[in-house]
């Protein structure tokens, strides 16, 4: 694989880990089905799942050469970033699901 490549899935992957606690109702996409998640929960998965995209680019980087130090601004500033990519998650989860679900009207039978 080359670097640009590499790059790029790294980043797609972000942003799917970064909204997949925000649509699905099981613990790390794979755990028991959950009635409702808290929250506290999707935060704690969300943090989960930064830290596991943070890990496989690590090991992206040390097959590319060596890992480089980073300081807390770096993290800072990544933690911000999958902050951003989970932000449509976030908006369909709290702001426009609980809308749509209210504003559909009823089916109707049209045989009736």
């Amino acid at each position: 694989m080359n670097q640009s490549f590499e790059v790029w899935s790294v980043l797609l992957l972000a942003c799917v880990a970064a909204n997949l606690p925000f649509f699905n109702q099981r613990w790390l996409a794979v755990g028991p089905l959950r009635d409702n998640k808290t929250l506290a929960w999707r935060l704690a998965e969300w943090l989960v799942m930064y830290g596991v995209v943070g890990l496989l680019a690590m090991s992206l980087e040390a097959g590319i050469g060596q890992n480089h130090a980073q300081g807390w601004e770096f993290y800072a500033v990544t933690l911000s970033l999958f902050a951003t990519f989970a932000f449509p998650g976030f908006v369909w989860q709290y702001l426009l699901r609980r809308r749509v679900t209210r504003t559909v009207p009823a089916q109707s039978d049209p045989a009736a």
